[in-house]
């Protein structure tokens, strides 16, 4: 029996894929706090590409540490 599917298989981006996406080195973002992987395997996390790119807009960073 063939079962079919009609949604794609999500993509989770490791730690290298997420740097390259952010521009940022790999060793950096290692030290930055994460938000919660979406998906782990093993001791291997993976993030959606939205989960990342929401967390750097929201995060404080040079210049963007004031709420006034």
């Amino acid at each position: 029996m063939v079962i079919k599917y009609n949604r794609k298989p999500e993509r989770f981006l490791s730690l290298t894929e997420g740097a390259g996406l952010l521009g940022i080195p790999r060793a950096t973002l290692s030290k930055y706090k994460l938000p919660e992987a979406d998906a782990t395997i093993g001791n291997v996390r993976g993030w959606r590409k939205e989960t990342l790119e929401a967390w750097q807009v929201s995060r404080p960073g040079r210049g963007n540490w004031r709420t006034t």
